[in-house]
């Protein structure tokens, strides 16, 4: 099934949101919500209406072999064009699938800041013990 595009943007916020050290703002423009790690975006969401989409860092091979399958998928608009690509609705975006770029698009921005610098996953914290 696929994902409409309030649904995509919704999926891809939710994924983003529920990563560790994610911050979002609107720096650029009212319409365009960017959710960065460290400082460093990684995924930008559209607000316009008529144009949902999302816009996600991407390794080169793998963006080639999206924008190839996929119709609704395309270079980053107004980003470097081999390493960000671009996804609207549309037959094969599926939840999954954005859940995953937008998860890998965090990666990708992760795997290249200084360990100082790289959000920790939140500690568990162990439960009291009850008495009894």
């Amino acid at each position: 099934m696929s994902a409409a595009g309030d649904r995509l943007q919704d999926t891809a916020r939710k994924a983003a949101l529920a990563l560790p050290g994610v911050s979002h703002g609107r720096p650029f423009t009212p319409r365009l919500d960017v959710y960065k790690v460290a400082g460093k975006v990684f995924l930008i969401v559209t607000d316009d209406p008529d144009e949902q989409i999302i816009t996600v860092k991407c390794d080169p091979e793998h963006a080639r072999a999206h924008v190839h399958r996929y119709a609704s998928i395309m270079p980053g608009r107004y980003l470097d064009k081999r390493h960000w690509i671009t996804l609207g609705p549309g037959p094969g975006i599926t939840k999954r699938l954005i859940a995953d770029a937008v998860e890998d698009s965090y990666d990708l921005v992760v795997e290249r800041l200084p360990r100082r610098d790289r959000p920790r996953p939140p500690t568990s914290i162990p439960s009291a013990p009850t008495s009894g």
